[in-house]
């Protein structure tokens, strides 16, 4: 075997490792606010959604951008000889300093202009919580080098673990924290305080575990000191790092546009502050369901770029194309059933998980959003691989303003039907853009109409099983009336049926080749089912 064959195997073996790694973080991120929101209701977790996408932008930032632009940014180096690793460490340098200014400088925003963004929040309570969430801020400029640092050696193994490691501190501390809180002093505001102070201490355990194993493997050495102009790396790395995690920080970007202006407008119209409260609460629980329903684009974003531009080198670009077009097949498959299947369930996933089936039309509507976001996590992860970031991150940005005007325009006339209804308004008008450049780019039919076609019936074929299910369920056993453990039964039940005739057209019907099923993550028994499925007879 050749070292270069070696080097890629190694890659890939990495790459997919970091991808099972943000698999697992993403849904452990989604299935902590579940408990978190039945311990401290609909009105705490409003208290919690309101702050944590301040907090989340940040890490989000240090983890999927800044990270990856200083791998990408030290990988550019040749890895031999001296004065290589003597700029490295110079680039390295200028770095750190420069994400240690925009940490203090965001800290203090953060932490001393705390009273000023509760107050815009029309919420003066929420300020001991940004106060708390503020030294997250603290811990990016060693998260980001050290996980820029191994990744640019091709050492995933440490980012993987610390992902992970940090994201089930975090949870522990959330969870347990909130139990204490909620069994003495019984304030929403304190467990909210808490899951800050949770998330603040994941960093920080991130931070350790990856110092432990720097100084367990990489060492140091004795370098010569050179001058490497500042200005040039500093532009790059803020340049690369806001580009690359645009789509990550999207959804977090329409939180803060929905925590600075759902409450707010509620209470101008005239709303008891409570029941604001509370409105503002059960329409964040759309949150856990639709980072669920976007966990398989997230693995394919993570795992698409890599092939996207080792492939994008043959064939004038073209080589990348079959593998795009995957990309976007598996992604609309699994968005359109989530979404569908989602919809369907509605009112009984929200009694199982929530204790509650209030606002299930709004939820439904809200969950939609798995489709257009589905698509911007994919295409902007293909644009990423042949280094088209500038456009994207302006879709993107249009994306948010729709999101803004949509939310100052349609919550007064339909409240929390309304904010839904813009989100879904600018993540469709992106996805289509998106779609749009892409083409230009390439001039690529992504999908066959036989593939549309056969989705339909698919998605069909689902609609008639779950709704026909629930008729005889409701029937034999009667109506669900927020009983925990009939929905339980019923969610399960409509669940296995509606996922199962999906399932079954797809494959009977061949939408994806079985060759097509190996190339995806976990889909060896898919491509098993669709064979025998499909034999002779």
């Amino acid at each position: 075997m050749s070292s270069q064959n070696f080097g890629m195997k190694s890659y890939m073996k990495g790459a997919l490792l970091l991808t099972v790694a943000a698999i697992i973080v993403k849904v452990l991120s989604a299935a902590y606010r579940v408990p978190f929101q039945n311990l401290v209701g609909d009105q705490g977790f409003y208290v919690y959604q309101q702050v944590y996408p301040f907090i989340a932008f940040f890490v989000v930032w240090t983890s999927t951008g800044f990270a990856v632009a200083i791998s990408k940014m030290l990988a550019d180096f040749e890895s031999s000889g001296v004065q290589s690793e003597a700029e490295k460490r110079a680039v390295s340098t200028i770095i750190f300093r420069y994400l240690t200014a925009l940490s203090l400088i965001f800290f203090c925003v953060l932490f001393f202009g705390a009273d000023l963004l509760a107050g815009f929040m029309w919420d003066a309570q929420l300020a001991p919580l940004l106060r708390t969430g503020a030294f997250v801020t603290l811990c990016m400029p060693m998260l980001a080098l050290l996980k820029g640092t191994y990744q640019a050696k091709a050492m995933m193994e440490p980012v993987a673990y610390a992902q992970v490691f940090e994201q089930m501190i975090r949870v522990s501390i959330i969870l347990v924290g909130t139990v204490i809180v909620m069994a003495t002093s019984q304030s929403v505001y304190a467990a909210g305080t808490m899951a800050m102070l949770g998330t603040v201490l994941g960093e920080v355990a991130g931070v350790i575990l990856l110092v432990f194993y720097m100084r367990k493997k990489l060492g140091s050495k004795n370098l010569p000191k050179i001058h490497v102009p500042a200005w040039p790396i500093i532009k790059e790395v803020t340049f690369f790092s806001v580009s690359i995690s645009m789509s990550g920080l999207l959804l977090l970007c329409f939180q803060l546009v929905d925590s600075f202006s759902v409450f707010s407008m509620l209470i101008q119209s005239g709303m008891a502050e409570v029941e604001a409260m509370e409105l503002k609460g059960i329409y964040d629980r759309g949150q856990p369901l639709v980072q669920l329903g976007i966990v398989i684009a997230s693995s394919l974003s993570l795992a698409i770029v890599p092939l996207v531009a080792f492939k994008s080198k043959n064939n004038n670009g073209r080589g990348a194309i079959p593998f795009i077009q995957l990309t976007y097949r598996t992604a609309i498959l699994f968005a359109v059933a989530a979404a569908l299947g989602l919809i369907l369930v509605m009112p009984y996933v929200n009694v199982m998980l929530f204790k509650t089936d209030a606002l299930s039309g709004v939820l439904m509507l809200y969950v939609v959003q798995i489709i257009p976001l589905s698509i911007i996590l994919t295409f902007t992860a293909i644009l990423q691989g042949y280094s088209k970031l500038k456009v994207p991150a302006g879709i993107l940005l249009i994306g948010i303003l729709l999101k803004i005007l949509g939310n100052l325009l349609l919550i007064q006339l339909f409240e929390m039907f309304g904010a839904a209804l813009a989100s879904n308004i600018g993540l469709i008008v992106a996805a289509v853009a998106l779609i749009w450049y892409l083409k230009r780019l390439m001039s690529v039919q992504l999908a066959s109409r036989r593939f549309y076609v056969q989705l339909v019936i698919a998605s069909v074929a689902m609609i008639f099983t779950v709704k026909l299910v629930a008729v005889l369920l409701t029937n034999i056993l009667g109506d669900v009336e927020n009983s925990r453990i009939s929905a339980v039964w019923y969610s399960g039940i409509l669940i296995f049926a509606g996922a199962f005739v999906f399932i079954t057209i797809v494959a009977k019907l061949r939408l994806l080749a079985v060759k097509e099923w190996f190339l995806i993550p976990l889909g060896r028994r898919m491509a098993t089912y669709q064979l025998w499925l499909n034999r002779k007879k």
